[in-house]
């Protein structure tokens, strides 16, 4: 399978007395789901800013194929003036869209609507489709399923592992059994 994640020898901190990462490497390939797992404040949402050249490491490398991602609040990731699907037709095309709306359970009017309009459970859902429909070879996922109930968080997850022949999987997540349902391998930082 083709390399979609390599991070090599990556050396990062706020301050240069206290590094989040230390020579800390990682590699994914398509198909693949590794799941991040550690407290508030160990670096995992950095790791992502580091990946998606946000944020430049002290010392590493970092090779990241078509990323895209999913934030973990949902509300913070669209714009509040313009309904769903305007924001979405602005970065990905919507040809598959309602093939997408089935499999998360959402219905399509409501991507006519304002961000605020939505639950946080149906806001994180289209999240997830957006950053689905830019066709990334690798999805960065950001607590993805936090504002979703159990139910829903299951259909959701079970979504996402369907869609691994296109491309590979970086999870943060503080739900280690969440972790080890999905993930081939699981990082605690």
């Amino acid at each position: 399978m083709k390399t979609i994640l390599e991070v090599k020898e990556l050396s990062f901190g706020y301050t240069k007395d206290f590094l989040l990462f230390d020579n800390f490497c990682v590699t994914l390939k398509k198909g693949e789901i590794k799941a991040i797992v550690g407290a508030s404040g160990a670096g995992k949402s950095t790791l992502f800013e580091l990946i998606l050249k946000n944020l430049k490491p002290f010392c590493g490398e970092i090779k990241a194929s078509r990323p895209s991602q999913v934030f973990q609040d949902p509300y913070s990731s669209f714009h509040p003036s313009y309904s769903l699907l305007n924001q979405i037709r602005d970065v990905a095309s919507v040809k598959e869209i309602h093939t997408y709306l089935r499999d998360f359970n959402l219905e399509y009017e409501l991507l006519l609507k304002l961000p605020h309009e939505l639950s946080g459970g149906q806001l994180q859902r289209a999240s997830i489709i957006r950053a689905m429909l830019m066709k990334p070879d690798l999805l960065l996922l950001d607590e993805p399923t936090s504002a979703l109930d159990n139910v829903i968080q299951l259909e959701v997850m079970s979504s996402l592992v369907k869609n691994l022949d296109t491309m590979g999987m970086l999870l943060i997540t503080h739900d280690l059994d969440l972790a080890k349902w999905c993930a081939d391998e699981i990082i605690l930082i």
